[in-house]
């Protein structure tokens, strides 16, 4: 539970945003779980968020203001910036061979998190399924660049996870129908979030969470499910940055013939040589080339 602050004696109390959706928040304090509202046009706020809140009518509060943030998780499109949670001290990617895993979501999901200096750890769900054998020979190539792999099946047994969450803030992120809903179910049967049947023609997943929640696991862990995302935009990411955020490219940035290089057709690129020697995975090199390709044809 949220504890009290001074800014109580001001007239508001310190809280934890537990719900977010659309422009209402449900924000646990000491006293119980109130459902709030922004003041004026702020539409900020996260779940995961600590906010000073002003009780405005039994059982409803007004958000006055959001503390300083140690990590943010958001995703930024052309047009719109969408926050996922605040304050996570991990993320974990949820996948799934069925529905098929977009790899390039992935890839997104892992650039994300490098930009945001928040960890992250890669979760193979329904590893029962005889076609997530492939997936997982496919995911050995993110271990071998030092994220963490988990492979479990959440309705047969999600504790291999349980210790990984132990004393963090995790959120889990992941395309709709990776089974995030399940695995929830399965850490914590009281919580009864709703899980879907897989929508077979468009091979991908019903969305069944259309708000992201924060569970307790227990006083030092949290759990935030987010709503399941068949996009992930990166344009909060400087182009020049880009690189920085594949943990393979850094012993080799720096080390180009020409300073300015973008690592795509230019001549003496360290970056395309290590591609070129198996020292970096020439789709990941892709992938890179083509987040630079998106910022380009946008502008």
């Amino acid at each position: 539970m949220a504890k009290q602050s001074s800014a109580s004696q001001a007239g508001t109390q310190t809280g934890l945003v537990i719900q977010s959706f659309g422009r209402r928040y449900s924000v646990e304090t000491e006293g119980g779980i109130l459902s709030c509202v922004t003041r004026g046009k702020k539409t900020d706020v996260v779940c995961g968020d600590q906010v000073q809140v002003r009780i405005s009518s039994p059982g409803e509060g007004v958000i006055e203001d959001i503390d300083p943030r140690h990590s943010l998780l958001y995703r930024q499109d052309e047009w719109r910036i969408k926050s996922i949670a605040a304050n996570v001290s991990q993320i974990i990617v949820v996948t799934a061979a069925v529905p098929a895993c977009h790899e390039a979501m992935l890839n997104r999901c892992l650039v994300a998190s490098e930009a945001a200096g928040i960890p992250c750890i890669l979760l193979l769900n329904k590893a029962d399924l005889p076609e997530s054998a492939a997936l997982q020979q496919r995911l050995g190539r993110y271990e071998q660049l030092g994220y963490r792999l988990v492979v479990l099946s959440a309705k047969q047994d999600a504790q291999p996870l349980r210790a990984l969450l132990q004393g963090q803030t995790s959120v889990l992120v992941g395309q709709s129908g990776m089974g995030k809903s399940t695995l929830v179910n399965a850490l914590l049967p009281e919580a009864s979030a709703r899980t879907g049947d897989i929508s077979t023609a468009l091979n991908s997943g019903k969305h069944t969470t259309t708000y992201a929640t924060l569970y307790h696991l227990d006083a030092q862990s949290r759990l935030i499910d987010s709503p399941g995302m068949q996009v992930f935009g990166l344009h909060q990411i400087e182009a020049r940055q880009l690189a920085e955020c594949f943990p393979e490219f850094r012993p080799h940035l720096g080390q180009c013939r020409f300073n300015n290089c973008w690592h795509r057709v230019e001549p003496g690129c360290a970056i395309a040589a290590a591609a070129e020697n198996g020292e970096i995975d020439a789709a990941r090199l892709a992938f890179y080339r083509e987040l630079l390709a998106e910022r380009e044809s946008s502008r």
